[in-house]
């Protein structure tokens, strides 16, 4: 499972613990992104061309980084409030499920069969043996 919102939506369809588990992990992971980003971000800098004027080349830190990393440190240090970590943990989970909701709004079914059968046949499957080992895992539990 790739996406923050696939992860949290299957951990918490098992259990609250599991859930909580899973979104622990994934957002570990993402906050490994930092990093990466800044070491790829070095690298792909040195094996550019160098014809470009520095004026013309993004930074070398996107900002979002820097704001991601920021609020991470205000978090972990309780500088934010319990007012606004409500607020904001409730309109996450709103604005989660709006995201969602419009993958979901924005997908044409026309549009799925024109990338081939092939394709579809691989979804079809993929869709049906994940519903299966759920069922499975559910009959286990």
């Amino acid at each position: 499972v790739h996406d923050v919102a696939q992860v949290v939506g299957a951990g918490f369809s098992v259990s609250d613990e599991t859930g909580n588990i899973a979104t622990l992990v994934k957002l570990l992971r993402v906050v490994m992104l930092a990093p990466i980003i800044v070491i790829a971000a070095v690298v792909i800098r040195r094996l550019a061309d160098t014809k470009h004027e520095k004026d013309s080349r993004p930074p070398i830190i996107p900002l979002f980084v820097f704001g991601f990393v920021a609020l991470a440190v205000l978090r972990s240090t309780n500088l934010i409030p319990d007012i606004f970590i409500h607020v904001a943990s409730e309109s996450s989970r709103w604005l989660l499920l709006i995201a969602i909701a419009s993958v979901g709004l924005k997908t044409v079914p026309k549009d799925i069969l024109s990338v081939g059968l092939a394709a579809v046949g691989l979804l079809v499957v993929e869709t049906a043996f994940l519903a299966g080992l759920v069922g499975f895992a559910l009959q286990i539990l």
